[in-house]
């Protein structure tokens, strides 16, 4: 094993200069504002935790946590998500707090990566947690949440992408008996493997008409009726309870009127496998990942003995600072350079300004000192001597 160089970081770690912590700031403010106004309250939780519980409960294989011991011998992991965190929090200190919950965080998770992949093993997100209550009502509350951070932070053109775990579980298993092909089948989907997807349907000893069912699957709905369609076409109660719960959760969104930002996909099945029911990501035009994704997972308490019904949805604030147009608005920031015999006078003007609002660095004058060099530090150049207050 080489040493590192001085500089270097961890693979798949980044820094943040100042602008860029600027804005990633200003996202956070933003996205925070939004949740706060819809009744949500922060949480902060440790960076490390206990392997046996959070790592146990959460759905990021074991393979990309990272762990150490502590001194007592305990396996612990970095947060590999913020969820189970939370939910172990909720089942603790939380316990006795009248329920539903509505929480909010931003934080950092840690996934490892392979050193050739080039992809973060440390991301930003902000999120909100809505524990114990269930329905569709509680769903298109988080979406409609969602769609209202990625309006407060300008991004211009987005849609939200809605599936549901039951319904997509139910139009295979109408089609296709083999419960280890019926997996594979929607590894390809989580996986977004069309191409795969598509292969593997075009090998399976099944009918044409059941084949053009599913390569039907990976497509947009528009609207009401073409999801009704899908139901029409399907004997499964599986089925006909997601399409059903899917237009509930469609009619409460036109009760928001964000239901324009909303389409269906049969096919979209998260990552994550603790999602029970709706599950949604969120695209900007021109980006070709998600920006945020989130949905139901009734299951994840009962690792913490503490059954409750959760939905929410984190924003990854990497990606969003990408896509966002906007830059953080700061305030004037004004060089304020001194004589000697002035620095009382100097000091009391820059009290005077930030008070106002705006940013002021000192400088002391000294002989051969350059203020020109200082212009593209600065919005504005002042200068205090003997005679008083003069702008460069």
């Amino acid at each position: 094993m080489t040493k590192p160089h001085t500089f270097e970081k961890p693979t798949g770690f980044r820094d943040f200069p100042p602008p860029l912590a600027s804005k990633k700031r200003m996202i956070e403010h933003r996205v925070q504002t939004r949740f706060e106004l819809w009744g949500y309250q922060e949480v902060c939780t440790p960076t490390l935790e206990y392997y046996d519980t959070v790592g146990n409960a959460s759905a990021i294989p074991e393979q990309k946590m990272f762990k150490c011991i502590d001194r007592e011998g305990n396996m612990l992991v970095l947060r590999p998500d913020q969820t189970a965190p939370i939910a172990r929090l909720v089942s603790s200190v939380l316990k006795h707090e009248p329920l539903p919950l509505r929480l909010f965080y931003h934080a950092s998770v840690f996934r490892a990566q392979e050193n050739e992949a080039g992809r973060n093993a440390e991301f930003y997100q902000s999120g909100v947690e809505l524990i114990g209550e269930s329905g569709a009502e509680a769903d298109a509350e988080v979406i409609a949440l969602a769609i209202e951070a990625l309006q407060a932070c300008e991004i211009r053109q987005f849609q939200l992408t809605v599936g549901h775990v039951g319904l997509l579980d139910g139009l295979i298993r109408e089609r296709v008996d083999d419960e280890d092909v019926r997996i594979r089948l929607k590894e390809d989907l989580g996986r977004r493997d069309v191409v795969g997807f598509r292969e593997r349907v075009q090998h399976l000893n099944i009918g044409e008409a059941a084949k053009e069912e599913l390569l039907s699957l990976p497509r947009l709905i528009q609207n009401r009726r073409h999801l009704s369609g899908l139901a029409s076409r399907s004997g499964s109660p599986v089925v006909l309870d997601a399409v059903r719960y899917l237009e509930e959760v469609w009619s409460h969104l036109e009760d928001h009127g964000l239901a324009s930002y909303v389409s269906f996909d049969p096919s979209l099945v998260g990552s994550l496998g603790y999602y029970t029911g709706v599950y949604f990501e969120g695209y900007a035009a021109g980006q070709g990942f998600p920006l945020l994704s989130g949905g139901r997972y009734d299951r994840l308490y009962d690792s913490f003995d503490r059954p409750l019904a959760a939905t929410g949805f984190a924003l990854k604030t990497d990606r969003l600072m990408e896509a966002c147009p906007v830059t953080a608005n700061e305030p004037e920031k004004v060089g304020l350079f001194y004589h000697p015999s002035a620095k009382k006078q100097a000091i009391e003007q820059a009290r005077r300004m930030r008070q106002e609002g705006r940013i002021v660095v000192t400088h002391r004058l000294t002989s051969g000192k350059k203020t020109a060099r200082y212009a593209g530090i600065y919005d504005r150049l002042l200068i205090i001597g003997e005679g008083g207050v003069q702008d460069v």
